[in-house]
């Protein structure tokens, strides 16, 4: 049993003369990551928009006989799902996971910390790109067994484009969650989600428009990540896509940094 020193002082002298070192900035990020990772598969809603829902609508399309999806169906249903899958994570799920983190204040908590914010925003996209990750392999597993066969350049470059579209859907959730009330989040990102899908249907010709308007569609995220995805698992390489991708994640992104509240 040890005693308290006989000056009254509770710690021995020196107990904190050599305090420790902070942790890293890559270690805070990857503690953030993993508790990031720990809440989002805690909920059952997030989980459903995020796989349960994609996987439905690639059984859809590629099951069900009605004309609207070019053939080969499942080379054009998958590249519309991912891109449904990654918005239902990086977009829907982190937009409305940070709004209401700020409702109940979860988030100023966390802003109190000595965890600085950049490393809570960086935890939240990693763990966005990692959630991702493990989705699109499901989903292509899904699409294999349905027939899917691209070629190994086309998916590694399928695998930037979905990692582009991960960035940029995730600034946007990031700036709607954190800069706007709950409620007002829950709806609109549903709303833009739905709004999304729609832009993704066309990229994969589900409506036969004209050159044009294709090409004005492109500034679309939506649009732009799933043209991308039909690129390159084509065997091209989808540069005004990305460049649309890069230029949402940079505007977005510049504005969550600048207007992002915690509370």
């Amino acid at each position: 049993m040890t005693h308290a020193p006989e000056d009254g002082n509770r710690f021995a002298p020196g107990t904190f003369a050599r305090p420790s070192a902070p942790a890293s900035v890559a270690r805070m990020a990857a503690a953030q990551t993993r508790m990031e990772l720990a809440l989002f598969l805690r909920n059952g809603e997030q989980l459903l928009v995020a796989l349960v829902i994609p996987v439905a609508i690639l059984f859809g399309l590629t099951a069900i006989e009605f004309g609207a999806v070019p053939e080969p169906r499942i080379d054009h249903a998958i590249t519309a799902v991912l891109t449904i899958s990654v918005m239902g994570t990086a977009f829907t799920g982190q937009a409305i996971a940070v709004g209401f983190d700020r409702r109940y204040g979860a988030l100023k908590r966390l802003g109190g910390t000595p965890l600085p914010p950049a490393v809570i925003i960086a935890g939240k996209m990693l763990a966005t790109l990692v959630l991702v990750a493990g989705q699109a392999v499901i989903l292509g597993a899904i699409a294999a067994v349905l027939g899917w066969r691209p070629d190994l350049a086309g998916l590694a470059l399928g695998a930037v484009a979905v990692a582009l579209g991960s960035v940029a859907f995730s600034s946007m959730g990031l700036l709607l969650g954190g800069t706007l009330r709950a409620e007002i989040v829950l709806a609109l990102a549903n709303l833009i989600w739905f709004v999304l899908i729609g832009g993704a249907g066309l990229a994969i010709g589900v409506v036969d428009l004209p050159t044009a308007v294709h090409d004005l569609l492109v500034v679309v995220p939506s649009y732009a990540l799933t043209t991308a995805l039909v690129t390159a698992t084509g065997g091209g390489v989808p540069a005004l896509a990305a460049l649309s991708l890069a230029l949402w994640t940079a505007v977005c992104g510049g504005f969550a940094v600048r207007h992002f509240s915690f509370t």
